[in-house]
């Protein structure tokens, strides 16, 4: 049995890592934008539920247009003046994917036919 690189099996897991969709630069730094507008969104409505007084105005449809304003903001805020969760992690994968490469190439020397 050969375990190519084509047969989805990779590290001492067993079990593919999917770090080849962050092949492309691109590919990573979208992912790392969508991660840091979902993280300002869950921030900014932890914010909006730790209430610090009553509202005067208060419906379901207020409700349901600050969840989309928030979600609107966060996005802004994630393409425009991001917080740097995203980076971060876009930082992470980049480096584990470089470990991921290293260990198989270094694996594929150790293995003579």
């Amino acid at each position: 049995m050969s375990l190519g690189s084509d047969s989805g099996i990779s590290g001492t897991t067993g079990i593919a890592s999917g770090l080849g969709r962050t092949a492309t630069a691109d590919n990573l730094q979208r992912a790392g934008q969508r991660f840091e507008a979902v993280f300002t969104g869950m921030m900014l409505k932890s914010m909006r539920q730790a209430k610090l007084a009553d509202p005067l105005f208060d419906s379901k449809a207020i409700d349901t247009f600050s969840e989309m304003q928030d979600a609107q903001v966060a996005q802004a805020m994630a393409e425009h003046q991001p917080v740097g969760i995203g980076k971060a992690m876009t930082d992470f994968l980049r480096s584990a994917e470089a470990h991921a490469q290293a260990d198989t190439a270094a694996g594929a020397g150790l293995t003579a036919p």
